[in-house]
């Protein structure tokens, strides 16, 4: 049985550079990861319909700059892929305004690849 080809995802990139607990990472992720979202869901409804329906999926992947992280929000303007950079209010371990993961879609799977495909998993 081999593994699921899905045509739309989701990709979450988190900076390593901040040292983040594993708490504070997981609550980061969920933030872009809803935010994206809800972003599409509004604006490309479609494409959230057909993600949500395929079985929403994410992945995880890491960058080890805040500079990494602007260059994915450029590729994913430049490419027209919707995306989420989220940037900490500061109430616990950063502070305020520090930009801690961008979420790349849900989108289609090929243009989002454009834009994460070289990221390794966290």
């Amino acid at each position: 049985m081999g593994l699921r080809k899905f045509k739309f995802k989701q990709i979450i990139a988190v900076r390593t550079d901040l040292e983040m607990s594993k708490g504070k990472i997981a609550v980061q992720v969920a933030h872009g990861a809803v935010s994206a979202s809800e972003r599409v869901r509004v604006t490309l409804q479609h494409v959230w319909k057909a993600w949500f329906n395929e079985g929403q999926k994410k992945v995880v992947v890491k960058v080890t700059s805040e500079e990494e992280l602007l260059e994915l929000r450029r590729l994913a303007v430049d490419l027209g892929v919707p995306f989420a950079l989220i940037r900490d209010a500061g109430m616990t371990e950063l502070p305020p305004g520090t930009t801690t993961v961008i979420a790349v879609g849900p989108g289609s799977a090929e243009k989002i690849d454009r834009v994460t495909g070289n990221l390794k998993l966290l």
